[in-house]
């Protein structure tokens, strides 16, 4: 069995909701981590664990990031953490896959289905080999208990229900 173990330094943890119909909002989160077992080396066997701290969100925005992590959202005081755990792995092509898994955001935990491109596995700097994917996805922020929301004085919503997950990442074999 081989581990996995994502490199902060070279993954990126994004998300998109649309602000005001018209426009998107992009954030990230900065901190989290993620182990991958797998005994094949394409992938098809891996199991999926990962977190991220969401008092590390940022939206480019002090005051929204404020928002997001309070009790309106993501209520970080009481749930600190975002937390995903793969069910099954679905391979579709030589490099793309479906992965399902349960998402806990804010307590609520719900089956998610995420496409996966796997770019490939090489040697890095020191000898070490290194894998990398792309993954999206997308949840209805209402289905994990994120509810605020407003009105504009035209009537349009605030913030969208819909949220896409967009995911770099690079992972370190650090055994196996």
């Amino acid at each position: 069995m081989a581990t996995w173990k994502i490199d902060p330094a070279h993954s990126e943890i994004k998300f998109k909701v649309k602000h005001l119909v018209v426009s998107t909002v992009t954030g990230q989160f900065k901190t989290f981590d993620a182990t991958v077992e797998s005994e094949k080396s394409d992938f098809s066997d891996a199991k999926i664990s990962f977190w991220t701290d969401v008092n590390s969100i940022d939206t480019r925005n002090e005051q929204r990031d404020a928002h997001l992590k309070s009790a309106d959202f993501f209520d970080a005081e009481n749930h600190p953490k975002i937390n995903f755990n793969s069910k099954s792995i679905n391979k579709k092509s030589d490099n793309e896959y479906e992965v399902v898994g349960d998402l806990t955001i804010r307590g609520v935990t719900k089956e998610i289905k995420l496409n996966v491109i796997y770019n490939g596995t090489v040697k890095g700097f020191g000898g070490g080999e290194v894998a990398g994917f792309e993954i999206t996805g997308k949840l209805n922020r209402f289905d994990y208990g994120l509810q605020w929301n407003a009105l504009t004085e035209a009537g349009g919503i605030v913030v969208g229900d819909e949220v896409k997950i967009e995911i770099s990442c690079e992972l370190t074999k650090v055994n196996g």
